[in-house]
């Protein structure tokens, strides 16, 4: 898989787990999770490159889903995990 289909796969994770995501030009800092009116949000910076884009996804995951109990295909199960200890 290339980066390009894991930020797919994990965008796509992050909406069944009823995450929002908003595709806004950021100056490319790749985006963020964040609650706007109880509502959880990620925002993606189409001006970032993916990898970036799908370092914040795999941080993001855990945060709204309990990802030991969903089905990740095992390419970005081991991206999660190589991304999860990152601070951003």
């Amino acid at each position: 898989m290339n980066e390009q289909q894991i930020l797919e796969e994990l965008l796509a994770l992050l909406e069944t787990n009823k995450v929002t995501i908003r595709k806004e030009p950021l100056g490319g800092s790749g985006g963020g999770l964040c609650t706007v009116k109880g509502r959880r949000v990620l925002f993606v910076d189409t001006e970032a490159p993916s990898i970036v884009t799908a370092a914040i996804c795999a941080q993001s995951l855990p945060k709204v889903a309990d990802i030991e109990q969903i089905y990740i295909k095992p390419q970005v199960r081991q991206f999660i995990a190589d991304h999860s200890n990152q601070v951003s």
